[in-house]
């Protein structure tokens, strides 16, 4: 039985990460900053502002863990290279297994296909988020180097899964079951990728298993899609035809139109410059095959179908495409 320290347990990556440990007889404990659990006295929790050094600090006190599942990025805040280099000098011993950071794709500039061995975002990078993670990897891996911490990251494409905090799969669910016209950037042929949370999940216990020097990366990510494919794939999960309507980008921008905040015309952050990432490491060294995107929409709507969703506002929608 392993000790698991888990920061981050409650949103998307985690609930499946702290069942499949318990499934096996790991003692699980959580470290987020509200308490409560959906996994009540089967679970220890730690309270900390994991961007507090000092905080996790006094949270962990004398504990020592032989995994650690680092999944948490402050989107308000942004979680930075020291910040996490800070948890890592809390959590570090002599016998620490391995510390699972979990990246992304976006520690890779726009364009591709990029394998996990192709040269990081720099810093001076727009892109805040994608400059966090890529420095935050480069750090860790130095770290490796320097001093052994025993690290592997995982870089997953755009994560989906029950109980998804964005509003991804479920923006489009929302609108499909209406019969809502769905919003098309352009001629919808953009591409994206995409992971299950449970594979992500899957992933960090493989990695967490292996052994290596310096420190491993490992692209979590299905084959490319085009905007105008996951459309008709959701469509299909959710058994009806769906109405596309491609509005240029530049009248959708004028519009009012957001990718990170309402009103949203193509769910969160689903309409960005394509990242293509390359799997074979995950399939080769790790040994799985990710779910089809197909099969883990369909377990993602029969949890949505449950859920008690408010009715979309979709008065800015309905304003764009009367303007058309």
């Amino acid at each position: 039985m392993s000790e698991a320290l888990i920061i981050g347990g409650t949103s998307l990556i985690g609930p499946p990460l702290v069942a499949a440990l318990l499934a096996r007889g790991d003692h699980v404990t959580v470290m987020h900053r509200s308490p409560g659990t959906p996994f009540g006295h089967r679970v220890e929790e730690l309270l900390a502002d994991r961007n507090d050094g000092e905080a996790v600090r006094a949270a962990v006190g004398h504990r020592r863990f032989d995994l650690v599942f680092d999944n948490v990025y402050d989107w308000q805040r942004g979680t930075t290279a020291a910040q996490v280099l800070d948890t890592t000098h809390v959590l570090m011993h002599e016998d620490l297994q391995r510390y699972v950071f979990v990246s992304s794709v976006a520690v890779y500039p726009e364009g591709g296909p990029f394998d996990e061995d192709a040269e990081l975002r720099p810093s001076f990078d727009p892109n805040v988020y994608g400059v966090h993670k890529a420095e935050t990897e480069r750090a860790l891996f130095a770290r490796a180097r320097a001093d052994g911490l025993p690290v592997s990251t995982t870089r997953p494409a755009f994560v989906y899964g029950p109980h998804n905090p964005f509003p991804r799969e479920s923006f489009f669910f929302d609108r499909l079951i209406a019969g809502r016209p769905i919003i098309v950037p352009e001629d919808g042929e953009r591409t994206m990728q995409w992971v299950h949370a449970s594979d992500v999940a899957d992933a960090s216990l493989r990695a967490a298993s292996r052994e290596s020097v310096g420190g491993e990366a490992y692209n979590l990510a299905n084959a490319p899609v085009t905007q105008n494919e996951f459309v008709h794939i959701l469509a299909d999960v959710v058994g009806v035809e769906p109405e596309l309507v491609h509005v240029p980008r530049d009248r959708i921008t004028a519009g009012g139109g957001q990718v990170m905040q309402p009103p949203l015309y193509f769910g969160a952050y689903l309409d960005i410059p394509p990242i293509t990432a390359l799997g074979e490491r995950t399939r080769d060294v790790l040994g799985m095959e990710l779910r089809s995107l197909e099969d883990g929409m369909r377990e993602t709507f029969e949890w949505y179908r449950v859920q008690n969703r408010p009715r979309p506002d979709t008065s800015w929608e309905d304003e764009l495409i009367a303007s058309l």
